[in-house]
């Protein structure tokens, strides 16, 4: 089935694009979630009409990722857990609790926008890369010390 992506979907297309897709993932996924529209001639001259407001958007969206990048780039995120004789942690730093340590600091970041494969599990210093928007992606410092002992992790 041909669709016109209404929003940008990952590993899909940019919004405005018509592509291909199977049935199922347009009637049980896009549609509904009004990620897309069904490739008619309506359709099509309804996209090209609200091209220029998209765009606007887009760009709009773009300034504001690049200003809280520039934000998030001066920021460095600490974490405390309990750890054990051997410092290996007793649970995990997870990218919900980056988040919330980010809205902590005056950061309002959803937890998906953290691309955090594994959650980290010992002590030290990362870089999770923050995917602000599709073109904007920024490292941030995340360093994880035991609790009570800030002063442990940074040998």
């Amino acid at each position: 089935m041909e669709v016109i992506l209404r929003e940008h979907v990952d590993n899909l297309g940019r919004r405005g694009e018509i592509v291909k897709v199977a049935d199922g993932y347009a009637r049980n996924y896009l549609l509904p979630r009004k990620l897309a529209l069904v490739a008619t001639e309506g359709n099509k001259k309804q996209i090209e009409r609200e091209r220029v407001k998209f765009d606007a958007k887009e760009l709009e969206e773009k300034h504001v990722a690049d200003a809280v990048a520039a934000r998030l780039r001066t920021v460095d995120v600490e974490i405390s857990r309990k750890v054990g004789e051997t410092e290996a942690l007793y649970g995990s730093v997870t990218s919900g609790d980056i988040a919330d340590a980010l809205a902590a600091k005056g950061f309002d970041i959803e937890k998906r926008r953290l691309n955090l494969p594994d959650p980290i599990k010992k002590l030290g210093e990362f870089e999770v890369p923050v995917r602000l928007h599709r073109d904007v992606i920024v490292p941030l410092k995340v360093r994880v010390v035991a609790e009570g002992e800030p002063e442990r992790a940074k040998k």
